[in-house]
């Protein structure tokens, strides 16, 4: 392998990347890709599902080793074998899934992480640093505040401030704004700004092509690993961006409403008055009266956490009514097993796939049956028709486009390709009623026009949809209507044409309440 030289030294490159390779059980996720970030920029990251984004920044954090390559800080060689190294380097990163313990306070978080930590914590010293700093860039939250109680929002704001009272330069934002109010996006904008005045690098994994035009100053584009190239945003477009993260122009799903008259149709899904209780962290529905229709579409916006996840395993059996009644097609199944919710026709794509829907350790081809098993076990259940499951799955994943490897283990796939995965198995046999909570997060774009025109094709051949999503651009584009979700009760009911997204973010957020006419 040719010695790789440091890069021509330039006064505001901050951190460069050469030929850095890294391969996982049959996935290349990154293939001699180099890479510069500069001091006082938005640098944004974008590429398909499995590109190789995530992969390649964990490297920068030290959260993984690359096979092969080089990293340079101002131009010295920078050896990062853990994110100890990464933020000894001034390098901090956000993950999507935060790492803040909820039992502690904002305060006690934040001093875990700092790295002048003294053997006895003088929190009122800590107290003092945390509010003089959020002051400055507008990251405004209660220093004494147990996490437990804050929203999606306010922990992102801890998150930062932990990078950056540790006195991070570098700030890598993993999907930062996918559980986010559009008010939050907006704030968060104004945070990121005020940083980049200051001098900071930030760099900005996302897949909202949209929010990339708006926020970053140059965009680097990956496909298959390797890197497409990297424009300045004013040279950028949408139509620009889409076709070199896939080498083609995407055509969107077109949709129409459906109005169903009250009384029309005998719902496939009716919860009257449901209350739940939460065990541990969880929401107790408060309430709650829903209804889904045959060919339609109901939205459930919220930020995550309000209820959204408890709505949809309340719907499925995996946690109980309180109180209330629950029918399915015209049918009392309050207290029916998860099992006899499946067969009878339900399919749930829920919140995070590799905890709540996959077997980490099984494969692919493995996942896909799990959930059915009732259908593919022959010889009294001595043996499994794998040949049928790949047939069944294999009709799907032709239909949406979609490609996965089949023996591989599940934990070993890309978080969009696992979505993927679960997409594919549940939308698999003409499932009655669909329940679909985050469908598209972490998807790219072909891979969400896909699911999107899946949902939209299911709804026309009768079945109904709960659409739970962070998205409101995808709720207000596919849903019939739309409710809003608010610490586990309804705050709004709509139709997409009756509102919009900042009326609905402030219900999401609690700062403005609708009164609740049930309908």
């Amino acid at each position: 392998m040719p010695k790789l030289l440091p890069p021509e030294s330039h006064p505001t490159l901050m951190i460069s990347m050469r030929e850095i390779s890294k391969t996982f059980p049959g996935v290349v996720a990154n293939d001699r890709i180099d890479l510069d970030i500069y001091r006082a920029e938005i640098h944004a990251l974008l590429g398909e599902n499995g590109a190789g984004k995530s992969t390649l920044m964990k490297i920068l954090y030290g959260f993984y080793r690359a096979d092969s390559g080089r990293i340079f800080l101002d131009g010295q060689s920078l050896s990062i074998q853990s994110p100890h190294d990464a933020r000894l380097a001034q390098i901090g990163m956000v993950f999507q899934d935060f790492t803040l313990i909820p039992a502690f306070s904002v305060a006690e978080n934040i001093a875990l992480f700092l790295p002048d930590l003294g053997a006895v914590l003088d929190i009122k010293d800590v107290n003092l640093r945390i509010e003089q700093l959020s002051a400055r860039y507008n990251l405004k939250v209660n220093p004494h505040a147990m996490v437990s109680e804050l929203s999606i929002g306010e922990q992102q704001k801890v998150e930062i401030l932990k990078l950056l009272l540790s006195d991070a330069r570098l700030l890598i934002l993993d999907e930062p704004t996918r559980v986010l109010a559009p008010h939050e996006v907006d704030a968060l904008f104004q945070v990121l700004d005020g940083l980049r005045k200051d001098g900071l690098a930030i760099i900005l994994i996302t897949h909202k092509i949209n929010e990339v035009m708006e926020c970053s100053d140059r965009i680097t584009v990956l496909r298959r690993g390797r890197v497409v190239g990297t424009v300045p945003q004013p040279d950028a477009s949408e139509s620009m961006l889409v076709e070199m993260m896939f080498e083609k122009k995407l055509s969107d799903v077109e949709v129409s409403r459906s109005v169903i008259r009250k009384g029309a149709l005998q719902p496939l899904l009716k919860l009257h008055g449901v209350y739940t209780r939460s065990e541990g962290l969880g929401v107790n529905l408060v309430d709650i009266d829903l209804e889904v229709c045959p060919g339609e579409i109901v939205g459930v916006a919220g930020v995550s956490g309000n209820g959204q996840k408890e709505l949809g395993d309340v719907v499925l059996g995996m946690i109980k009514c309180l109180k209330g009644t629950k029918n399915l097609f015209g049918k009392g199944v309050t207290h029916h097993s998860i099992q006899r919710m499946r067969k009878s026709g339900i399919s749930y794509i829920p919140e995070n796939p590799l905890t709540m829907a996959a077997a980490p350790f099984m494969t692919v081809l493995e996942n896909m049956a799990v959930t059915k098993t009732w259908r593919y076990a022959r010889q009294g259940g001595l043996r499994m028709d794998w040949q049928a499951v790949m047939t069944d799955i294999e009709n799907t994943m032709k239909r949406m486009g979609f490609s996965l490897p089949w023996y591989v283990p599940a934990r070993s796939l890309s978080g969009g390709n696992l979505q993927r995965m679960i997409i594919v198995r549940e939308l698999t046999h003409d499932p009655r009623l669909i329940i679909a909570s985050y469908l598209t997060r972490g998807l790219d774009v072909q891979s969400t026009i896909a699911a999107h025109s899946a949902l939209i094709q299911a709804r026309e051949n009768g079945a109904g949809v709960l659409l739970i999503s962070e998205s409101l651009e995808e709720l207000f584009k596919l849903s019939d209507r739309l409710i809003v979700l608010y610490a586990g009760r309804i705050v709004g009911r709509f139709r997409p044409k009756e509102t919009d997204s900042y009326e609905i973010g402030h219900l999401m957020t609690g700062t403005k309440v609708q009164h609740d006419t049930k309908s």
